[in-house]
């Protein structure tokens, strides 16, 4: 049996769920097709941030600015409640020589036009008194905000539901063919044309992207996520330590070989409901998503490091999960030249849930050929081959 809509979105993650959205509010008809369950990968398997604090200066915090706007504006419009809130985040520093990283990082956040400042000793005991005693210092973005990502999928798709929008769930796709300017879907469950298609399948955008012998340049990179029992409110807001930028964009740290070598770095997040959630981690394994203990094992003895008290605080549960990860760490978001009307929306990393508003927003205002909100042009699909990307 045949299907035919306007827009194809293989993937029913945050960023398909957020492309729906903002292409079914253009009067678009949108048929999400998603291999499991809505939310069922990467988006269910993170935390909830939407961040500029650990952007790069420039393009990358702008962007992620704009999505906060976005997810901001989102609040009052969808239909479901997510849990969002805005407490701001802030990154704490253990030496001198990453207090003097951090006055330049916020000097050039706030010539972008960034609400960040510095912090002393004196703000981190304000902020929490179990926080270690002999952190320096840090910086603090106002903008920061957090959501339940899982809640977030689900009130994005209801939004587009509303607005007419389709799901095939448990419908793998199998292979996608392009004739007569239409996209010919072959799914387990029936076939789909299509005159736009979205490839927002995240770690599995390459396995789509095959399917026309495109060749797209991301790689699962595997994170771990520790979460509480309920405990005393240890801190009010996000918490990381500034080495989770030097973990992120691949810098050198003194740490020792375990910490180094599973990329972990203290990530804390307060949830609503009074848990929170401990990482991170970075490895390169493929597609294994069975828990490390021997990571748990770091990023926990890393966490205690700057919360010692922790160590007297109970684990409820953990979990791995997949980022989609590219090489210059930006995302893809971009038509493909020798496809019209395919676009990419996959390679966030651990930013999906941040940048998914901007994202869903810009992929809208690509197929409806608007001015897109955002300059398009460092997330283009063909950057990766015009240079040498610098790790």
């Amino acid at each position: 049996m045949s299907f035919q809509t306007d827009v194809a979105i293989i993937g029913g993650g945050i960023i398909g769920c957020a492309v729906a959205y903002y292409a079914s509010k253009l009067g678009y008809q949108v048929t999400v097709i998603e291999k499991n369950e809505l939310a069922s990968g990467t988006s269910s398997h993170c935390d909830g941030n939407i961040l500029a604090i650990d952007k790069d200066p420039g393009f990358d915090s702008q962007m992620a600015w704009e999505s906060q706007k976005l997810i901001d504006q989102l609040s009052k419009e969808l239909p479901l409640e997510f849990e969002y809130r805005l407490p701001g985040s802030i990154l704490v520093c253990e030496t001198e020589e990453e207090m003097e990283a951090a006055q330049r990082w916020v000097n050039l956040q706030k010539d972008a036009g960034l609400p960040f400042r510095m912090l002393d000793r004196q703000d981190l005991k304000f902020e929490s008194k179990y926080l270690a005693d002999d952190l320096l210092g840090g910086l603090e973005c106002g903008t920061d905000s957090t959501v339940n990502p899982y809640l977030l999928c689900f009130s994005l798709f209801e939004g587009a539901k509303q607005n007419g929008a389709q799901l095939r769930k448990k419908t793998a796709v199998k292979n996608v063919d392009y004739k007569h300017s239409f996209y010919h879907i072959e799914t387990d469950q029936g076939d789909i044309r299509a005159k736009y298609i979205v490839n927002c399948a995240g770690v599995w955008a390459p396995h789509v992207g095959e399917m026309l012998d495109l060749k797209i340049p991301i790689s699962p990179r595997k994170g771990h996520i520790l979460v509480s029992t309920r405990q005393v409110p240890v801190s009010p807001r996000k918490v990381m330590e500034f080495g989770y930028l030097m973990s992120k964009f691949g810098g050198e740290r003194r740490v020792d070989e375990k910490t180094d070598k599973y990329g972990v770095a203290l990530v804390f997040e307060p949830t609503q409901s009074q848990n929170f959630l401990l990482g991170s981690s970075r490895e390169f394994v493929g597609f294994d998503t069975n828990v490390n203990w021997d990571v748990v094992g770091t990023i926990a003895r890393r966490c205690m490091r700057f919360y010692p008290k922790m160590k007297d605080m109970d684990l409820l549960r953990v979990y791995s999960g997949l980022r989609p990860w590219t090489k210059d760490n930006l995302p893809i978001i971009s038509e493909v030249e020798q496809y019209p009307g395919y676009f990419i929306a996959a390679g966030h990393e651990g930013d999906g849930i941040g940048l998914a508003a901007i994202t869903g927003k810009v992929i809208s205002e690509m197929i409806n050929e608007d001015k897109t909100s955002i300059d398009i042009d460092p997330l283009r699909f063909d950057r990766f081959e015009k240079k040498e990307v610098i790790l």
